[in-house]
């Protein structure tokens, strides 16, 4: 499984986007941001309302320099049925990528063998291609846009601002901590 402060894998995938087929390689979005955003499968219950939160905060992750991606082991063919059927999913400006290998899901660490799906999982690599923060969910818990927004403005923020650090629940425009040697144990 990958591990925060090393490079993501290259891949190579299809993906559902803006009505069409596309490939997409990862290391084409090097230099920005990049939020991958794993799900189970599509035509499920909770990834729809994840998916469309997402949508609805996309604006946003763009703003901060970002691009969104979600994946899952379901086929471009499904994404699109899924989309062409969904109000919810149809809002969605970004790839949805195609991982029916689960090869994707396998490097990231969030494939169920057992079942051919993915865990709920949610990556930020930075615009050096380097894994800087990531959670897995159980399937039956969904996850929070705003919360993955923030984390990823926390990310960019400590890119930024060498030698500062984000305290618990820091937005922008709040304080941060400048970590230093008088400073041990009072963290």
């Amino acid at each position: 499984m990958l591990q925060i402060g090393h490079p993501i894998p290259e891949f190579t995938l299809k993906a559902y986007h803006q009505d069409a087929e596309k490939i997409v390689k990862l290391s084409e979005y090097r230099g920005q941001w990049l939020v991958l955003v794993f799900y189970p499968a599509d035509f499920t219950f909770v990834c729809p309302t994840e998916l469309a939160e997402l949508a609805d905060f996309y604006d946003q992750f763009v703003a901060n320099g970002a691009e969104v991606m979600s994946a899952s082991t379901d086929t471009i063919f499904v994404h699109k049925a899924w989309h062409d059927e969904s109000p919810m999913i149809r809002k969605i400006k970004f790839p949805m990528l195609a991982d029916p290998t689960g090869n994707l899901c396998r490097a990231f660490g969030t494939y169920i063998e057992e079942e051919g799906l993915s865990l709920r999982g949610s990556f930020i690599i930075d615009p050096d291609g380097i894994l800087r923060c990531f959670e897995l969910h159980d399937n039956s818990i969904g996850r929070s846009s705003k919360e993955l927004l923030r984390k990823l403005q926390a990310a960019k923020f400590v890119r930024e601002h060498s030698g500062e650090v984000c305290p618990a629940s820091w937005a922008p425009g709040q304080e941060t901590l400048k970590p230093g040697l008088n400073l041990v144990g009072k963290l």
